[in-house]
């Protein structure tokens, strides 16, 4: 008789452990998906930005630096930061 009871504790644990598995899963695609909307949208808006006020070309700024090049921003996915396996 015990262990039926502890059989059944068991079971319910477990249903509660996996609807909380799923609940969390759901979460963190919904936060996945924002960020990426997020990450596009800044995207978006600093390019309309950069066409709306492009960088004045002033000859005091281009006497300070010359050599200067704007940096250019790029992508590296989080699986490239990977470490490698030795």
């Amino acid at each position: 008789m015990a262990s039926w009871v502890v059989a059944g504790l068991a079971l319910l644990l477990a249903m509660m452990a996996l609807a909380s598995a799923r609940r969390l899963a759901r979460r963190l695609d919904a936060l996945n998906q924002s960020y990426w909307e997020l990450r596009y949208e800044y995207t978006r808006l600093r390019s309309r930005l950069s066409r709306l006020d492009p960088e004045d070309d002033s000859p005091s700024s281009a006497q300070a630096d010359p050599e200067r090049v704007p940096p250019s921003v790029t992508f590296v996915p989080l699986s490239a930061m990977r470490k490698k396996d030795k």
